[in-house]
């Protein structure tokens, strides 16, 4: 089977894990800030907080920005659940906004035409979640410009972005956003096994996030509520929660790290010999915006065909060759339908969602294997 992505893991990733298996720290050691500052160092973000997963990020994102009962969060219906399930687990409320037809990433036109329509009812957003679907990044400066002029807070669900540029800007920097979030999963561009990082600016933010991960507990003396009672005293403050990142899996993001431009100039590689091999085919790539740098996570395509998707779908899988279609529209999950979201609401999301497939892409695949995955495709749609 060729799968639609792959970690990959060299020697050095895994000399870096037995290092930390042979020392006196498997967790809250030093490999975890050590990978949070390498991010920082990388990104220009002044703070970085790992975590667990990448919906966990998402989840103590929006309790640092304040989310909870009564406000609204706005983000993508074509991305992973998490990305809505976040505000939810907040207590909050979740709404979508649009997609561009062509890019499947938030559309500022579709945003603001809600927001204008919200400042009527009232209704407006606390938190905008835009999602780089693909890597590719959304219209930030627009999103951001509209979070000036009605007062919503962004992060950035970056979770297949890190590695991605937009407007001269790396993700990850927050220039746009008050919080940007990364994924560490296997199939993303790289990984810690599992785990997420959120990057901010604020250092008001990133106290929150620190805390949030560990079960709302602070340690700092200028933080203490009682008088300190000695190095063995803590506070818990918050509410938090047990999301914090191992040794074991920071030092293999650390690791990994040291190949990440390695990484992504290899996917971008390979995407411009799908571009070209593909281009006489009846179907459309999900490119980059213009003035943006992908990394690539995912390789996209818009069929025409599109009533023969599941068969293209079911006879590439059958031979071996891993597509896969990314994302069934959150808005129609069964949880979302229970709470009154209905097919229609979000159109372009919708007809997006029936175009497209995910053909396989990650750095070590092979030339002999992307064009096997270019042959059979040009034979279903022969």
């Amino acid at each position: 089977m060729i799968p639609y992505g792959r970690q990959d893991i060299s020697q050095d990733d895994i000399d870096a894990v037995v290092e930390v298996l042979q020392s006196d720290w498997l967790t809250q050691g030093p490999k975890v800030p050590a990978f949070e500052q390498a991010l920082c160092d990388y990104s220009g973000a002044k703070f970085a907080v790992a975590v667990n997963s990448a919906t966990s990020a998402l989840h103590i994102a929006c309790l640092a920005l304040g989310v909870g009962p009564g406000d609204r969060v706005w983000t993508s219906p074509i991305t992973f659940v998490a990305s809505a399930n976040c505000a939810l687990y907040c207590g909050a409320q979740v709404d979508f906004v649009d997609v561009n037809p062509e890019t499947g990433n938030m559309s500022p036109e579709a945003l603001r035409a809600k927001l204008i329509e919200a400042k009527r009812q009232g209704t407006l957003p606390k938190v905008v979640i835009p999602v780089h679907l693909c890597g590719h990044s959304c219209d930030m400066a627009a999103i951001a410009a509209l979070g000036d002029e009605y007062g919503f807070k962004i992060i950035e669900d970056a979770a297949h972005a890190i590695g991605s540029r937009h407007d001269g800007h790396i993700l990850g920097s927050c220039h746009y956003s008050d919080i940007t979030v990364f994924s560490f999963h296997p199939v993303k561009v790289i990984t810690s096994a599992e785990g997420g990082m959120a990057m901010t600016n604020c250092a008001d933010i990133e106290a929150k996030l620190v805390a949030y991960r560990s079960h709302g507990i602070v340690k700092g003396p200028n933080e203490m509520v009682r008088p300190d009672e000695g190095g063995w005293y803590y506070e818990q403050h918050e509410l938090g929660f047990n999301y914090r990142m191992t040794d074991l899996h920071a030092a293999l993001g650390l690791s990994q790290l040291s190949r990440l431009d390695h990484f992504v100039a290899e996917r971008n590689r390979l995407a411009v010999i799908y571009d070209s091999k593909l281009s006489d085919l009846p179907l459309t790539p999900v490119d980059p915006i213009p003035g943006s740098e992908s990394a690539r996570h995912l390789y996209m395509i818009r069929l025409h065909q599109i009533e023969r998707r599941r068969e293209i779908f079911d006879t590439l899988r059958a031979k071996g060759i891993q597509v896969h279609v990314h994302y069934f529209p959150v808005h129609l999950q069964p949880y979302y339908l229970e709470r009154g979201f209905k097919e229609g609401d979000f159109v372009h999301a919708e007809a997006f969602y029936q175009q497209i497939l995910t053909l396989p892409l990650y750095p070590t695949l092979t030339a002999s294997d992307q064009q096997r995955v270019i042959d059979e495709l040009a034979t279903c749609l022969a």
